[in-house]
């Protein structure tokens, strides 16, 4: 989880546009994880150049 925190947030501002919901931007984000066994929510805030996941859901 670390990992992928740090590489959402070397996206910087592009972050943003990552994941779900895919018809707007920014606000609190869900990307799926290994093929839809589960996702994490996050928070980009591309001025603070940091992620903030807030919740791992895991189906497995």
């Amino acid at each position: 989880m670390e990992r992928l925190a740090t590489e959402l947030a070397a996206l910087g501002e592009e972050a943003t546009r990552v994941g779900r919901p895919i018809d707007r931007e920014g606000g609190l984000r869900e990307f799926d994880l290994l093929g839809g066994r589960g996702f994490i929510s996050f928070l980009a805030v591309p001025r603070h150049a940091c992620v903030y996941v807030c919740n791992i859901t895991w189906y497995g």
